[in-house]
């Protein structure tokens, strides 16, 4: 009985779509989460899927792929963000809440217009909180091409992101190119974040980048292995939640839990459970003897 399900979970075009899909994602965002985290850019991360979004809702309103819409808003924010600076961003938190605010504002104008034009029903689910499901086996290519994008610039910037995370006056002394760093890994987190959108939703996909990097950075402090058991966790989250959605059809008569939120869930049930271990732990640090034994 289990092997028939297995089947035809297996067997559906639209799950496998999913699970590639899906597969990508969660290592890239992994990956890319881990430098986000440590580097302090969960803000950046928030407003790339912010003004995304308006990429997504537009690409629908004028009839083109949506993984173009979102990936061109997250490369334009993304470079936006490099002329202005982060940091500065940061420091104006009015300004900045403003001009996010008005990038939210144009994605409710376009998934408007999409809904009364009658170009798509689907538009704002499809944006605000996607479905692995929904992916177009056509847009394969071009998103693995985009994933595959994303880890060479962290792997081409790797040792120079690992020293900028130590500190920026540590880096410029030891020749670091910290600004073409910086940039190298502003556009993958763009990607990565935009591939996430179009996956999860631009409102659930930073919860895919920090999530497991969080998870991951309370288990271990070494970075190595802190990017494999982000991606890791998260490959297994997303996977799992395939899975529980596609399940949950027959749980409730017909009624099939979003891919979105069980991924999501998934992520949020995993970080609490090793953010409560770890606060036991030091609540009740083991003795020498038990150590050994």
């Amino acid at each position: 009985m289990t092997a028939m399900w297995l089947g035809g979970f297996f067997a559906s075009g639209p799950v496998q779509t999913a699970l590639v899909v899906g597969g990508l994602v969660a290592v890239v965002t992994g990956i890319v989460g881990v430098f986000t985290v440590v580097r302090g850019l969960s803000f950046a991360g928030h407003a790339l899927a912010d003004l995304g979004a308006v990429g997504g809702s537009a690409a629908f309103l004028i009839g083109v792929s949506q993984v173009a819409g979102f990936v061109v808003a997250g490369l334009v924010a993304a470079a936006c963000m490099e002329i202005i600076g982060l940091r500065r961003l940061q420091g104006r938190e009015v300004a900045t809440g403003i001009v996010f605010g008005f990038g939210l504002g144009l994605t409710s104008l376009f998934l408007y217009l999409d809904t009364v034009s009658g170009r798509s029903s689907n538009a704002t689910v499809s944006v605000l909180f996607g479905s692995l499901f929904a992916i177009d086996r056509s847009s394969l290519p071009v998103i693995i091409v985009l994933a595959v994008l994303a880890l060479v610039l962290v792997m081409l910037a790797y040792r120079w992101l690992l020293t900028t995370s130590l500190g920026e006056e540590l880096a410029v002394a030891r020749g670091v190119p910290v600004r073409l760093a910086g940039i190298m890994f502003l556009l993958a987190l763009a990607l990565s974040v935009e591939l996430s959108s179009m996956s999860i939703g631009a409102t659930l996909s930073t919860a895919l980048l920090i999530g497991p990097a969080a998870t991951a950075l309370r288990l271990t402090r070494h970075f190595g292995r802190a990017i494999i058991v982000a991606a890791s966790f998260g490959l297994g989250c997303t996977w799992v939640g395939c899975l529980i959605s596609y399940e949950s059809y027959y749980w409730t008569g017909g009624m099939s839990w979003p891919v979105s939120f069980c991924i999501v869930m998934l992520v949020f049930l995993g970080y609490l459970v090793v953010r409560l271990g770890t606060y036991l732990a030091r609540r009740h640090p083991r003795t020498p003897a038990e150590a050994v034994a």
